[in-house]
């Protein structure tokens, strides 16, 4: 569904991002922000975690935002009516309280605003080899699960994360379509498996993403667009990149309602563009046969701001 803010950015299209903010290096709210505003968005950021870096590296220092300054600062939004949003962002949070403070805050903003979209990543971990693990507390599947994924919009869980979300494995193209329809059942009429180990058809240095789009016309039938991105796979850890995915998906779901097969053409090919452009550079200060850092493998996301604005397509998606 398309907010309320017209093709030509007027009125103004706004976004409240709930994200971590660190000083260094483009993660969360750092990672979102900058194509957000560069693709027309007003952007509000709450911080959920300021932190000189990310956890990636060796040392990292900062603080945590609780759910009552959560709720402390919409609070402050609200006493000024200033809390009408077109768009919710959330990313990354390690806390049940947080998160459920977020979903009274994403449905009271529905409230104000019926048109909102809720754009969720919700990030919960990863496979590794082949074996999923978590990397946040067990006790935010219930959440995700029963409270978040029933009041978004959007979501964008990779492989792992739809699989915990509907409690059922995906071992092939078909299971995974059939996971992305319980997903649809439980609230989101948007869903993108952002990554998988599923076999693409390319070949085994292309990553499979899935998308699936629903819609329910005024006459009550239901309309399911599905598609399929293979992207070439890029040979490093990188840290930010779902979060600028999400960001990047939000902008042109927006701007491109009813064609996810686009929206995922220009996220996916913006996407690699940023990813080439910073592993190249970090190669470079990284020195021949070194492997790059942390640091080194910030993204580039200044100097990818032509990419992100007009993304030349170079990965296309499948109509399935």
């Amino acid at each position: 569904r398309a907010g309320a803010c017209g093709a030509a950015m007027e009125p103004e299209c706004r976004v409240l991002s709930i994200q971590s903010h660190v000083v260094r290096g483009y993660v969360g709210n750092k990672a979102a922000t900058f194509p957000l505003q560069v693709l027309g968005f007003e952007v509000d950021t709450v911080n959920s975690v300021q932190f000189s870096n990310h956890t990636g590296y060796a040392h990292w220092k900062g603080q945590v935002l609780n759910s009552d300054e959560l709720h402390e600062l919409y609070e402050g939004l609200k006493l000024n009516k200033v809390n009408r949003y077109d768009y919710v962002l959330t990313g990354y949070t390690r806390d049940t309280s947080f998160l459920a403070m977020v979903v009274d805050i994403v449905q009271e903003l529905k409230q104000q605003n019926s048109n909102l979209v809720y754009v969720c990543d919700p990030v919960m971990g990863d496979k590794w080899n082949g074996e999923g693990s978590m990397y946040v507390p067990e006790d935010l599947l219930p959440v995700y699960r029963d409270k978040v994924v029933p009041v978004a919009d959007i979501i964008t869980p990779n492989q792992f994360e739809a699989e915990l979300l509907t409690g059922r494995k995906i071992y092939t193209e078909k299971d995974a379509l059939e996971v992305m329809d319980m997903l649809h059942a439980m609230g989101p009429e948007t869903v993108v498996i952002t990554s998988s180990d599923l076999q693409a058809p390319l070949g085994n240095d292309y990553l499979i993403a899935l998308g699936s789009h629903r819609k329910t016309k005024a006459d009550g039938t239901r309309i399911t667009q599905r598609i399929r991105v293979e992207s070439p796979k890029v040979d490093a850890v990188f840290v930010g990149t779902g979060d600028l995915f999400a960001a990047m998906l939000l902008a042109w779901t927006h701007k491109h309602p009813n064609n996810l097969k686009v929206a995922c053409e220009k996220t996916v090919s913006a996407m690699q563009h940023v990813l080439q452009r910073t592993i190249k550079s970090a190669k470079v200060q990284a020195g021949e046969g070194n492997k790059p850092n942390s640091a080194q493998l910030e993204l580039r996301m200044v100097q990818s701001k032509k990419d992100i604005e007009n993304p030349e397509i170079i990965v296309k998606a499948t109509v399935l």
